[in-house]
């Protein structure tokens, strides 16, 4: 693949995973086997509430196609195919869930050193198609979005944005929701591993003349350890510490309070992955 300017999904990305990745309110289980023939089979169970569901996934790699499948305990089949390099800077994505067959979806990539095109299509008699595009280097990068409805005739989504990364830092702007959102969000890295971070993000949305200002960060406390912490102008206050039992596995503990109505009981979350 070119050394480009990335996807669009990629503006903002660094922002939103610092302020919303491993932060959970339930419990979840999940372990990870590895066969001499190279399937990965992962088992996760999840405890939300008084529900409990679970999942196994079997993901295998062969040259450049990339197999995963998993069935989850409502008796569903999700499958994804993903084949690299079919034709030389593309990256083709297949997947469908059974027996929903109206939920498969085709989608190409293609990168260029100075550009990107990405374009889904629904696999159903009334598909969606959502195209993507961005222009631009791996340091600054221009973007927009559409999705559009093929049986009524109307754009379901459209949005553009443009993204400045530099070695220590990213910053990005994105216009979204048909026009009527702006997002805006500036990550500095505070070590040269980047596991050490402070993020800044704030949204208004125009029809309701809303502001959401959220501010955040993790930090390192050693090899194994992380920490992350987040709040926002409406009182929301986030935490996380991330432990490394074994290398690859993960103990994760997390929680969340609301400081304007403290009488409210704090969500708590715990995720155990395993990974031998």
């Amino acid at each position: 693949m070119s050394k480009g300017p990335g996807l669009f999904s990629d503006i903002g990305k660094k922002a939103k995973d610092l302020l919303t990745r491993d932060y959970i309110s339930d419990q979840k289980f999940s372990v990870s086997t590895y066969s001499h023939a190279g399937v990965v089979l992962t088992s996760t169970a999840v405890k939300k509430g008084g529900l409990s569901t679970g999942d196994i996934a079997a993901l295998y790699k062969y040259r450049n196609v990339t197999f995963d499948v998993k069935v989850d305990t409502e008796s569903n089949i999700s499958t994804i195919v993903t084949l690299n390099e079919i034709v030389p800077s593309t990256k083709t994505i297949a997947s469908v869930k059974i027996p929903d067959f109206n939920s498969g979806k085709l989608e190409v990539q293609y990168f260029h050193d100075h550009a990107t095109l990405a374009t889904a299509v629904a696999l159903n008699q009334n598909p969606f198609v959502d195209v993507s595009a961005t222009i631009g280097t791996p340091t600054i990068a221009f973007g927009a979005e559409a999705g559009y409805d093929t049986t009524s005739g109307n754009f379901t989504k459209y949005a553009a944005g443009i993204s400045v990364t530099k070695p220590d830092s990213s910053a990005s702007i994105i216009l979204g929701d048909k026009g009527d959102s702006i997002r805006a969000s500036y990550v500095h890295y505070l070590d040269q591993f980047k596991r050490s971070a402070a993020v800044g993000e704030i949204t208004r949305k125009f029809s309701t003349n809303e502001n959401t200002f959220t501010v955040g960060g993790s930090y390192a406390v050693d090899q194994l350890t992380v920490v992350k912490g987040k709040l926002n102008n409406n009182g929301k206050l986030g935490a996380l510490l991330q432990h490394e039992i074994i290398p690859k596995s993960l103990l994760t503990i997390s929680g969340e309070i609301d400081t304007k109505a403290l009488d409210r009981v704090p969500k708590f979350g715990l995720s155990v992955a395993l990974k031998p």
